[in-house]
């Protein structure tokens, strides 16, 4: 985490609303699968960050916006520049669950 991102917080709650304001959204989990089984964001996919350059299998259109979380923020900034450089246009990193304050799904 750089200085820069002291500044550059991300509201998980306001992009979970976006996206579910958002037609055919998809809200993107890139934690392990154990993390995505303990509590999860309702609706959203699991696709660990290090198996992400699979997405291409499960997302075909690149422009769809998808919107991506992990625990604290950190790896869900890595996936969104991850997918950017594999042609996906429309991606956004909304933060960590950590500060997510709406139920999840087991």
């Amino acid at each position: 985490m750089g200085i820069l991102d002291l500044f550059n917080r991300f509201d998980i709650n306001s992009g979970v609303k976006e996206s579910n304001n958002t037609p055919s959204a998809v809200i993107l989990d890139v934690r392990t699968r154990q993390e995505y089984a303990q509590g999860h964001i309702p609706g959203s996919k699991n696709i660990p960050l290090q198996e992400l350059e699979q997405v291409q299998n499960v997302l075909r259109d690149k422009s769809i916006p998808i919107y991506t979380y992990c625990y604290s923020g950190a790896r869900s900034r890595q996936a969104e520049s991850l997918l950017k450089s594999l042609g996906f246009v429309n991606v956004k990193n909304i933060g960590g669950i950590s500060s997510y304050r709406g139920e999840v799904e087991r």
